[in-house]
């Protein structure tokens, strides 16, 4: 009994997460068309494979996405809003919750399915939304954390493949495929590779002359979103706090913020890797990396914060056994942020600024205990080995 008790504990979150996934899945189910970006991706793939426009220049809403993901998204659309929806929801989160898993045993294999099963039920609130509309970000969070642990292992081919799911789901993978780049300059052809197969992917699919436009239009609305404004759209990076507080800051200046942001990311993750834990250091990368795509991410949304979320919520339950003081308080953030959308007024209030306030201090502490435990950490080995 008691056995049987300490197991039901350790699975008690996981067992949350699930039935609430089946829940949502099921609502899903009832109104496939409702709150749902699938309907954005059936569009894609019906426009590719009927040769017409994916794109559209005067707007930051619609099809977002490269020619390659609209092209191998077909069986999804084939299968219908209702059957192809859930599969898809099914893939992404079963993607997500398995690289949870395994992210945590590779921290601590005594006590990983504890220390995931808690993260779960922290990420909980954060995720519920991503997992309605079915975004993408959700594949792109598990491909994006896959891609950081094999590059870093040093996985050739492990290497290329999440490397090109990453770019299919969203090109701001590129953030993560840079930064392992960085880490790991042997594995730069590899995410070369992966460029090319993102690219060459659709001519498999559809008239050459095609595709080509489209990649065309594609980079087109790259560079567009930048600077195309939309009353349907509210950036929740940093900028959305400092509009929340009245300071208005010339754009010019708020790309040299992202910039800055950028090096000082990659200044930290090159400290970090110099301790050779690859374990560790594949997941400071990663949580960095989702920490940059959501705070200085010009395209961020609330929905979006399901990948800083997820990773955050595991780098806390990690401190919380490694008797960490403040893991309640971090643990609490990350739970209470997502909670603002249940109640309408509340999230117009704090949307877009109140994620990026309150997770950016709890994602330094994050890393930096991260960091200096797996110093210490080091330090010790060292010294027994020298003994």
């Amino acid at each position: 009994m008691v056995q049987v008790s300490h197991a039901l504990y350790e699975r008690i979150g996981f067992l949350v997460w699930t039935i609430s996934t089946v829940v949502i899945l099921a609502i899903a189910a009832m109104q496939p068309e409702v709150r749902s970006v699938l309907v954005a991706y059936d569009f894609g793939t019906q426009m590719f494979y009927s040769g017409g426009n994916l794109y559209n220049l005067e707007s930051t809403m619609g099809y977002l996405y490269a020619p390659g993901f609209a092209a191998l998204y077909f069986p999804f659309y084939a299968a219908g809003p209702i059957v192809g929806g859930l599969l898809w929801r099914c893939l992404s989160v079963g993607m997500l919750t398995w690289v949870v898993f395994k992210q945590a045993k590779r921290l601590d294999a005594t006590n990983s399915t504890e220390m995931a099963s808690f993260a779960l039920f922290i990420a909980l609130p954060l995720s519920l939304g991503a997992i309605r509309n079915g975004q993408a970000t959700i594949l792109l969070t598990a491909s994006c954390w896959m891609l950081a642990m094999s590059a870093l292992d040093g996985r050739r081919s492990a290497t290329t493949l999440w490397a090109f799911i990453a770019l299919l789901a969203k090109p701001s993978a590129v953030v993560v495929i840079l930064l392992v780049g960085a880490l790991r300059p042997k594995m730069i052809p590899n995410l070369a590779i992966a460029f090319l197969l993102v690219f060459a992917a659709p001519y498999a699919f559809a008239p050459a002359d095609y595709v080509t436009a489209q990649h065309l239009e594609f980079f087109k609305l790259l560079t567009s979103m930048s600077h195309t404004e939309s009353d349907f759209f509210r950036p929740a990076d940093f900028s959305g706090v400092l509009t929340a507080i009245g300071v208005d800051v010339p754009a010019n200046i708020i790309l040299l913020v992202r910039l800055a942001a950028a090096g000082v990311v990659l200044a930290f993750v090159l400290w970090i890797d110099r301790e050779g834990d690859t374990k560790r250091t594949a997941f400071a990368v990663f949580l960095l990396a989702a920490f940059y795509m959501n705070v200085f991410n010009p395209r961020a949304e609330s929905n979006t914060y399901v990948m800083l979320a997820v990773p955050l919520a595991l780098a806390v339950s990690y401190m919380r056994l490694g008797k960490q003081p403040l893991w309640p308080i971090y643990a609490v953030v990350i739970f209470g942020a997502g909670l603002t959308g249940l109640d309408g007024h509340l999230h117009a209030i704090l949307n877009p600024w109140f994620k990026p306030l309150v997770l950016t201090p709890v994602t330094i502490a994050a890393v930096w205990w991260l960091s200096v435990s797996k110093s210490a950490t080091a330090f010790k080995t060292s010294m027994q080995e020298r003994i």
